[in-house]
């Protein structure tokens, strides 16, 4: 049985869509010469957002796999959405499975899939959400954890985030991380296929997925990405991945020059210091904020000021220009204590008007 941490990086890799016997044979058949991978993957069956989308070749693409299995001694995974996709997949053989974030923003479809694995000793990877609730995630874990699967991965593909970023599906790292720590046992893999959506950019996100400490990365790639039926502009050739792989830097969690280490240790030291700063300032901001609370109760004022708010949103980011700070970085900054404000003087007022 595959497990997870024999190999680091762990990669995976194969196309979006089995589209053909030949098609998947012949990527797997080129990846077997031109790069070390752990896991062939390909999808069978594709969750699409409207009818008529090319929505995979189902059942006898199981088959195709089983060939790959038996003459390229290859293991191979797929995506199951349903009890009936498990079935079909144990019925096969197939080694690994994975829960797709359209199936993971979804408890019921989860806990259906977990029921159908209770008692078999299969390894599990579940991609986040569509969505960034790292508590959907969590319970996905939990629900295969609950019916007894033990190898089990989780796999971080990037958010639906609304904005128009560089990436198709934005990384949110902080959300991975998040479940690192709930989790530490669990490895975590990389996506950069649908993060980026954009072929040219898969390999810088590997590489950013390995320096935040992810155990491996599971890369679509297809023999002629311009011809994919289904994302075809995140996919890359085997060549481009045995490059990609051949180029990945493996870096240290510590150092052992003692030189660095303590240079690492005094500047952490200053960032303590400015931490403790900031804290203390934001305490202070918080209680000009209690102030500003009862002066608009004392005159009946909302607690929404619109027009200050876009003073607040037009004059700070600009300022942070001047300063060479990342602008988004502080518009996202005063959302987030905006919103805390506004929470503040609500509370505030609640309690003054319930004594």
């Amino acid at each position: 049985m595959i497990q997870f941490s024999d190999s680091f990086p762990f990669i995976i890799a194969g196309p979006c869509s089995a589209e053909s016997q030949e098609q998947v044979y012949s990527i797997a058949l080129e990846l077997q010469q031109k790069a070390s991978i752990q896991l062939f993957r390909a999808g069978i069956w594709k969750p699409r957002t409207r009818p008529g989308s090319y929505e995979g070749v189902g059942e006898k693409g199981l088959a195709w796999l089983q060939k790959i299995q038996q003459e390229l001694s290859m293991p191979v995974c797929i995506e199951v959405a349903t009890a009936q996709h498990v079935e079909l997949a144990l019925k096969y053989g197939i080694d690994v499975l994975w829960i797709g974030a359209r199936t993971t923003v979804n408890p019921f479809s989860v806990q259906e899939i977990a029921e159908a694995l209770q008692g078999v000793n299969i390894p599990v990877m579940v991609k986040n959400p569509m969505y960034a609730d790292l508590q959907l995630w969590i319970g996905a874990i939990e629900r295969l954890k609950k019916v007894g699967i033990q190898e089990i991965a989780a796999v971080h593909r990037g958010f639906f985030s609304g904005n128009t970023t560089v990436y198709r599906y934005p990384p949110m790292w902080q959300i991975p991380i998040e479940l690192r720590l709930q989790f530490p046992d669990i490895p975590i893999f990389c996506d950069p296929s649908h993060i980026t959506g954009n072929s040219m950019l898969v390999a810088e996100v590997s590489q950013n997925a390995l320096d935040m400490e992810m155990q491996g990365l599971m890369i679509e790639v297809h023999n002629t990405p311009t011809q994919a039926l289904s994302d075809a502009k995140q996919q890359i050739t085997p060549t481009a991945l045995q490059t990609l792989l051949q180029e990945l830097k493996i870096k240290q969690a510590t150092i052992p020059n003692t030189v660095a280490t303590q240079k690492l240790h005094e500047i952490r030291q200053k960032i303590d210091t400015i931490d403790d700063t900031l804290l203390q300032m934001l305490a202070t901001r918080i209680e000009l904020v209690k102030q500003i609370a009862i002066v608009k109760q004392e005159n009946e004022l909302t607690i929404l000021q619109l027009d200050r708010w876009k003073e607040i949103m037009a004059t700070r980011p600009e300022k942070a220009k001047e300063m060479l700070i990342d602008t988004n970085f502080v518009k996202q900054l005063f959302q987030l204590i905006h919103d805390d404000s506004i929470y503040e003087q609500l509370r505030f007022m609640q309690r003054n008007n319930n004594p």
